[in-house]
């Protein structure tokens, strides 16, 4: 089945099965349009707008732009044909179904590869690398990777893999294959288009947009692993405000709660939550509460979840998917009754007191061992539909917020997949390293996020892991991710830090120790400074980032994004990977190696550059050298863009 699917755009199906199965995963349904189907001798041919699929006499399947240039080709090798370029004795089918006992299949598609070509999007992956042509990627979730199957091509075309099976896809030199290891169908959509900006509003348009971002969020968020007790946040929320720092959101993060699958504060270590959430609400700060999926087999839920069937069942082995603190199996967010479940309990212990945004944690979700074939949900086995998941969790809360009536619903999530973000999905990177070369890996996952589709991103400032808040070279790393932080969607500040708290308590959640504190001023005057700095910077700059906001939520502009996303005609821009676009008039250099005092940036042609810190213009199309001493981001406004913020 080839149809039409939104403007420039064409849904691709194919199946073995009896009939085309009817799910469409990440796509909103479209009404028909003006598509023209052609039938020839040798071909036919469908087009809609700037986008046209081509079918030969043997199957093959060829997508041309409204210039007739190539935009992507099926990969046939077979002798149907001899007087093809696809004549050959290898014996190689486009779409490959090889059956699975059972009734699935295991999927490969293969496409023609332009080497010439860039590839941007396909979610978060743990590398340093913009560009994904040549790379292997995994299409399954887990912590700190994200799959989003969309990719942004540089030949001006858009590809959603519109499948949430745990497969594999490889943008080969030579061949580029997508797979899916058990799935019952075929199921791509592609877009045509003159610039990115074009392809991402069609992508929004057939998988769906962000709410608008309240205001208090595109402020500072304060957290840390972990604030142990009722009375260890509210001081720290007090003493922000004793010193004047803008704040908007703390966090309480994981084991609040008595045990795992017991949605509720732990009376013995937040006795009134009331007058908690009361007094931050009087201070303007709103309260993030974390949710895990998981429930342990000694909580009061387990046993009426488990005969209710709404937790995940495993097809090998004890049912146990996680060990972390107790023998644990996540709630089952494909089935709608488990979300309902879960929402009730959330509403009941947490909305009604004044929680209005939550922190939906081991979204992946998290298995002690990935064995994605172990697993089974309500809609299918994991390996099956299991990229899914994440989407899912993001519902259960989204719906309850909605039904309650709450507009512009913002969750933090550790993992996404296409579709996502039309529940209000904010996706971080997850638990990741205290390293430079993790800030690397970041600045790439951030603005491939944003290409597949998810403008709402973050990390956790600092890295999650291995750092000592005493180590001078950690201060440094601390104020190169604070500066870039300060110009992500959502400015964040986590970490589990090191020396160890010791242990407050000895019940419930008291045997998940606590990280070092987190706070702004725990690392020294000079740190302090610096972080205050940028603080202020980020208070100053709500004006224009609700700007950018509103345009991610109108068109699916992504927040962050590379430097061709718009200067599409300058092609040194889509080669630049260090800088990027924070909107469409503030460009960031973030400095992301340690001991660097002096940066090189790309000005893109077609704009003057106004440096922020020594308020000097330079004409685009030039590289120029920028000191960039450890207190200062180098940052330039577009064609004297007023920004005020120093």
């Amino acid at each position: 089945m080839i149809e039409p699917w939104g403007d420039n755009s064409l849904r691709v199906r194919a199946s073995k099965m009896p009939g085309m199965p009817a799910e469409d995963w990440a796509l909103i349904p479209q009404e028909d349009n003006n598509a023209v189907v052609t039938i020839e001798k040798y071909q036919a041919s469908i087009q809609n707008g700037k986008l046209k699929a081509v079918i030969n006499k043997i199957g093959k399947l060829t997508f041309y732009n409204q210039k007739g240039e190539i935009l992507l080709e099926e990969y046939v090798r077979n002798r149907k044909d001899m007087f093809a370029d696809t004549c050959s004795s290898i014996e190689v089918e486009a779409r490959e179904f090889k059956p699975i006992t059972g009734g699935d299949y295991k999927l490969s598609m293969r496409f023609v590869s332009n080497p010439n070509e860039k590839i941007f999007g396909m979610g978060q992956y743990q590398q340093p690398f913009l560009d994904l042509k040549g790379a292997d990627l995994e299409l399954a979730h887990r912590n700190s990777q994200a799959s989003v199957p969309f990719a942004l091509s540089s030949l001006g075309y858009g590809f959603l893999w519109n499948n949430p099976a745990v497969g594999r896809v490889n943008f080969g030199k030579n061949i580029t294959t997508w797979e899916a290891y058990s799935t019952k169908k075929l199921d791509y959509w592609i877009t045509a288009g003159d610039t990115p900006a074009e392809l991402e509003e069609a992508y929004a348009n057939v998988t769906g947009k962000v709410p608008m971002m309240p205001e208090y969020a595109m402020g500072f968020w304060q957290c840390k692993l972990r604030y142990q007790t009722q009375e260890e946040l509210l001081e720290v929320a007090r003493e922000y405000k004793r010193r004047n720092l803008p704040i908007s959101i703390i966090v309480v993060d994981f084991f609040h709660w008595p045990l795992q699958g017991e949605w509720k504060f732990d009376p013995v270590y937040w006795p009134d939550p009331d007058a908690m959430i009361a007094e931050l609400k009087n201070m303007g700060i709103e309260l993030m509460v974390s949710i895990w999926p998981t429930v342990d087999y000694r909580s009061e839920n387990f046993e009426e979840m488990r005969n209710r069937g709404l937790l995940i069942r495993t097809d090998r082995g004890f049912r146990i998917s996680m060990d972390f603190q107790g023998n644990t199996v996540h709630y089952d967010a494909t089935n709608p009754e488990a979300r309902e479940y879960v929402w009730n309990k959330a509403k009941e212990n947490y909305y009604k007191k004044g929680v209005k945004i939550f922190w939906l944690d081991e979204a992946e979700p998290e298995y002690s061992v990935y064995d994605f074939d172990n697993y089974r949900y309500h809609l299918g086995p994991d390996v099956q539909i299991g990229n899914i998941y994440p989407l899912m969790y993001a519902k259960t809360f989204f719906d309850g917020m909605k039904e309650e009536g709450q507009e512009n619903i913002i969750n933090l999530l550790r993992c996404a997949w296409a579709g996502s973000q039309k529940y209000g999905a904010l996706v971080w990177s997850g638990d990741i390293h205290s390293t430079f070369a993790s800030l690397r890996n970041q600045f790439a996952a951030g603005l491939n996020m944003g290409i597949a589709g998810i403008p709402w991103w973050t990390t956790d400032i600092g890295g999650f892991f291995g750092a000592d808040i005493r180590d001078p070279k950690f201060h440094e790393l601390l104020i190169r991710w604070f500066e870039y932080g300060t110009f992500c969607p959502v400015m964040r500040l986590h970490g589990y830090r090191w020396p160890l708290q010791p242990q407050y308590g000895t019940t419930g959640g008291a045997t998940c120790i606590s990280g070092a504190s987190n706070e702004v001023w725990s690392y020294g005057d000079k740190v302090y400074n610096i972080c205050k700095k940028y603080l202020t910077i980020r208070e100053a700059m709500k004006p224009y980032i609700t700007k950018i906001m509103e345009e991610a939520h109108t068109n699916g502009t992504p927040v962050m994004r590379p430097l061709f996303y718009d200067f599409p005609e300058d092609q040194v821009c889509w080669e630049n990977e260090t800088q990027y676009m924070f909107g469409p008039e503030v460009l960031v250099a973030p400095v992301m190696e340690q001991g660097v005092r002096e940066l090189k940036v790309y000005l893109p042609k077609g704009a003057d550059w106004t440096h922020i810190w020594t308020k000097e213009t330079y004409p685009g199309g030039q590289t120029v050298s920028i000191n960039a001493p450890v207190e200062e981001i180098p940052l330039f406004t577009k064609n004297g863009y007023e920004l005020n913020i120093v």
